[in-house]
């Protein structure tokens, strides 16, 4: 048994490629059962975050069960996806690397392992995973977790949300009484919004579709909740919008937010775009007084940051090569098991 990994990241592919192969929650239970359908596949585990898209999956034939995804990948998006392959034991050594943070946009942050988690918890939940994937994911686990303890590779700022929050204190320097509002009340929303609680500002309106969630985080930080349908009321104080919602479309077009920002007295409004899909048309940055960054705008404040843990990566990649071994000695030794 050989196992597979195809997939599209920021390394390869920029926003407005990711989108069109990002996989909702909405989607997964479709997806997954699809991409097991191909031929010579006995299970698989798709990892969709806002920087990455990939498929793990158990096969004796992986360079052929790559064309098979490679076409549906096609057929389902319109779109050539440029994908990277690997297979044992690159795919252990990728997926490794991943969970430890050394494959992120920022390097070894912490958000990535919790989202591989959850991508293989769903998948094990819609029964799509066999006995070579639960060793492989649970190994990877394991890794990240040496990997944490064992170096200063999640040292600064490791998430994210974080670089968002550092991105606006570079725009307005103190963010002491600046008013910001957070549209999606998910894991990522949730990290930015007590980032910038760190940061002191004083002001954070959360919306969400679930009312109850954007109150439940609203009420931890000391925030404001308000309903999704009505966060335009709100809109003209606000310095600062973030989103990071799981639409499948733009919800602030430029058409949206034109009128609203008449109301604002030619005040500015930076915007920052957490989402994949992008909750934000890419037009709005056109409009006067709109200051607009998503993910790949983040890329700068990415690369000043890296100086800190490049040192310890080397140590990292060691950590990884030897568990990548101690990985690919236990599925020799048990490639008759069942998958």
């Amino acid at each position: 048994m050989n196992i597979l990994c195809a997939g599209l990241n920021h390394h390869n592919a920029p926003v407005d490629v990711r989108e069109k192969f990002a996989v909702g929650n909405h989607q997964l239970s479709e997806t997954l059962a699809a991409v097991r359908a191909i031929d010579g596949l006995s299970g698989a585990v798709i990892l969709s975050t806002c920087n990455r898209v990939e498929f793990y999956a158990a096969s004796l034939c992986p360079v052929r069960a790559f064309d098979s995804l490679r076409d549906l990948l096609r057929t389902r998006s319109g779109l050539d996806a440029p994908l990277y392959f690997h297979d044992t034991p690159g795919s252990a050594r990728h997926l490794f690397r991943v969970v430890s943070g050394l494959d992120s946009m920022v390097l070894g942050e912490t958000e990535i392992l919790g989202q591989v988690k959850k991508a293989y918890a769903a998948a094990a939940e819609f029964g799509a995973t066999t006995s070579h994937l639960n060793k492989l994911f649970q190994h990877a686990f394991r890794v990240a977790k040496h990997v944490r303890t064992e170096t200063q590779i999640t040292r600064g700022a490791t998430s994210v949300g974080s670089v968002a929050v550092e991105l606006a204190g570079k725009i307005f320097g103190d963010l002491t009484g600046r008013r910001v509002m957070i549209l999606g009340a998910g894991e990522t929303s949730e990290r930015t919004a007590r980032s910038l609680v760190s940061r002191g500002v004083k002001t954070v309106i959360v919306s969400n579709r679930t009312y109850e969630r954007a109150a439940k985080l609203a009420e931890e930080i000391g925030g404001l909740a308000i309903h999704f349908d009505h966060w335009h009321n709100a809109f003209s104080d606000v310095d600062i919008l973030i989103c990071s919602t799981a639409a499948p479309h733009a919800i602030l077009t430029r058409e949206k937010l034109a009128p609203l920002m008449k109301e604002r007295s030619g005040r500015p409004l930076f915007v920052i775009d957490l989402a994949v899909p992008r909750d934000v048309e890419s037009s709005v940055n056109e409009l006067e007084g709109v200051f607009l960054y998503d993910m790949d705008s983040l890329e700068g404040i990415v690369r000043q940051t890296l100086d800190v843990r490049r040192s310890e990566v080397v140590r990292c990649e060691k950590m990884i090569a030897d568990q990548v071994g101690a990985f690919v000695s236990w599925l020799k030794r048990h490639q008759g098991l069942r998958s």
